[in-house]
């Protein structure tokens, strides 16, 4: 049996900083609809409890201690029987947002995007440059004691936002459109990720010189199947480049969640002073292995490693695929073992648990 010598946070600390570890890391990543699809006692339980119960190296969310003020616009959010929508005013005119909350992955999804033509594209352009950030001291104390009460039993992280590109396709104005309005409106559409870069690099400097957690995060969800390279070399590189600079300067560890297909990205991943990705994804749900992302990214710590199919199957089969993963690889530092996106339902803890116990007790080259 293994013996740890360190603590969750030291182990997944050191795995960032590419230092040697007592053991790899391991993060199945449950979310708030895993619970609800088990058999008992698990579908009575939180999921700390299941974690704990499996075993795991827990990686936990700490909301980011700013909020934003407008001297001319306003937001407003309400929600009834499922149904949310959020209505954003500014001199121009107002547009919404419409999420349904799906119960099943118990998650909002938008039906309305608040950017649908040139009209709304303006006006959310107007509403983010009357944004400022601020550091909100309600928030900082609450997450100051979270961390706090986590201790060394977790590691921490804090969303900063998603860049410009990816937000305007995945929340703003939805893939189809997005890509369209890009074609038709390009510098309209250039202003806007300009309103909403000049908002993420006042939260990035708030957040790396406050926030209390490990490491900061963009949550980009990146995939050539939504954007193309050459759109990721023009807009995202340089936003996240001045993201990463910027907490680099304050010595804060930033991560991007890239959950999607990256192969092609990987040259451009490489230059970026980020210094790891998360929910790096293997095929064929995404388009990279562990050996692919240390091969051209030989800097950054790679977190993932599966993909949910595989998570469907008897704990053997997922052991075996992990340590073919693990054995091609020319050394195991800056390497976490994770679900890489949200652990499938259909993957029970009792499956999850035996292949904690093999990761715990592999051998790792660091």
């Amino acid at each position: 049996m293994t013996v740890d010598v360190m603590t969750t946070r030291e182990r997944w600390d050191a795995a960032m900083r590419f230092e040697p570890v007592d053991r790899l890391p391991f993060w199945p990543k449950l979310d708030a609809a895993y619970p609800r699809a088990q058999r008992a006692p698990f579908n009575t339980v939180t999921i700390s409890e299941i974690h704990e119960w499996i075993g795991i190296d827990e990686h936990i969310h700490v909301p980011a201690c700013v909020r934003e003020a407008r001297a001319h616009s306003s937001e407003r959010t309400t929600a009834r029987n499922g149904r949310q929508v959020t209505v954003s005013e500014t001199l121009l005119g107002q547009t919404q947002m419409v999420k349904q909350f799906d119960a099943t992955s118990q998650a909002w999804h938008p039906m309305v995007f608040p950017v649908r033509d040139l009209e709304t594209l303006k006006l959310m352009t107007a509403y983010f440059e009357d944004t400022r950030v601020e550091l909100d001291p309600d928030r900082l104390a609450p997450a100051q004691d979270r961390v706090r009460d986590i201790g060394e039993a977790a590691f921490t992280f804090t969303s900063i936002g998603e860049s410009p590109l990816m937000y305007l396709v995945e929340w703003l104005a939805g893939v189809e459109n997005a890509h369209l309005l890009l074609a038709d409106h390009p510098a309209e559409v250039e202003a806007l990720f300009d309103a909403v870069h000049r908002v993420l690099l006042q939260k990035a400097q708030l957040l790396a010189e406050h926030s209390p957690s490990d490491v900061l995060y963009m949550i980009e969800n990146t995939s050539t199947t939504l954007i193309s390279p050459r759109q990721y070399l023009r807009y995202c590189v340089p936003h996240i480049t001045a993201y990463g600079e910027m907490t680099r300067r304050c010595d804060r560890v930033l991560v991007l969640h890239m959950c999607g297909k990256l192969k092609l990205l990987l040259p451009d991943l490489s230059s970026l002073p980020a210094q790891g990705f998360e929910a790096f994804t293997a095929p064929p749900l995404g388009s990279t292995t562990l050996l692919d992302g240390r091969s051209a990214c030989p800097d950054k710590c790679l977190i993932g490693g599966t993909h949910a199919m595989l998570w469907t199957r008897p704990a053997g089969e997922i052991i075996e695929y992990i340590e073919r993963s693990l054995s091609g690889l020319p050394h195991h530092r800056g390497t976490v073992v994770t679900s890489a996106g949200v652990m499938p339902p259909l993957c029970s803890p009792e499956t999850i648990k035996p292949v904690c116990d093999w990761v715990s007790a592999y051998e790792a080259r660091v």
